[in-house]
């Protein structure tokens, strides 16, 4: 048998799930969580949903202040795409039942991969950075042990923006449809707190997640949004 090109690895469905979740930024300016917020708390931990939320208080995101998640759930169930639901869908419908925050996707100006929809079919696979994109920023990939049909979780990040009561019907996540503004209530193991950004780089407990929580920053920093709408 002639050997792949390629390291892969092939798993199928019953051996993966995915996951998405969201940086969250709040552009009104008050230095305080929308209402309704959730309860604080002091402690923080790697998250298993992937949700992280951050609230800016002026133009600067250096000065921005940033909750970071306790998720006291150890089951590694929480933050999973439903059978039907785009990725984007399922990092809004994620931040809204587990940290109590309506949202939409905010778009970013980035490098990716994906080609765009006006380039040939036969374009060359390399980066390119494109404009207004709502798309996953990072993918971690998970490996949920070595035992018989473990298999991988695939977590896909987002960039998100808080919304506030008075906002009306938005498209939360950015497929054409516009729905009510909605917050909820968060899960019982979840408690957002909020920190300064830099500050809050320094209370996650690992790595990975900081270099997310970077890497998101970085992205509001370069995307020149209207901080203003």
């Amino acid at each position: 048998m002639a050997a792949y090109m390629w390291d892969t690895k092939v798993y199928p469905a019953e051996m993966f799930v995915e996951s998405c979740g969201a940086i969250l930024f709040d552009l009104s300016g008050s230095a305080s969580p929308p209402s309704p917020s959730p309860s604080p708390a002091s402690a923080s931990s790697d998250s298993d949903s992937g949700v992280d939320t951050t609230t800016t208080t002026t133009t600067t995101i250096r000065s921005a202040a940033v909750a970071t998640v306790n998720d006291t759930n150890t089951n590694n169930k929480t933050g999973r795409r439903n059978c039907r639901e785009t990725r984007q869908a399922a990092a809004v419908r994620e931040v809204r039942e587990e940290s109590g925050y309506a949202c939409r996707l905010r778009p970013v100006t980035m490098p990716t991969r994906a080609p765009s929809v006006l380039e040939a079919a036969d374009v060359k696979d390399f980066a390119r950075t494109y404009p207004d994109l709502t798309e996953p920023f990072m993918l971690e990939v998970r490996d949920l042990g070595q035992g018989e049909g473990e298999g991988v979780k695939l977590v896909w990040w987002f960039v998100a923006e808080v919304l506030r009561p008075g906002m009306g019907r938005v498209d939360g996540n950015g497929d054409g449809d516009e729905e009510d503004y909605e917050p909820g209530e968060p899960e019982v193991h979840f408690a957002p707190a909020f920190f300064e950004c830099e500050a809050a780089l320094e209370k996650l407990t690992f790595q990975k997640d900081r270099d997310v929580l970077r890497r998101a920053m970085d992205l509001v920093e370069t995307s020149k949004w209207d901080w203003s709408d």
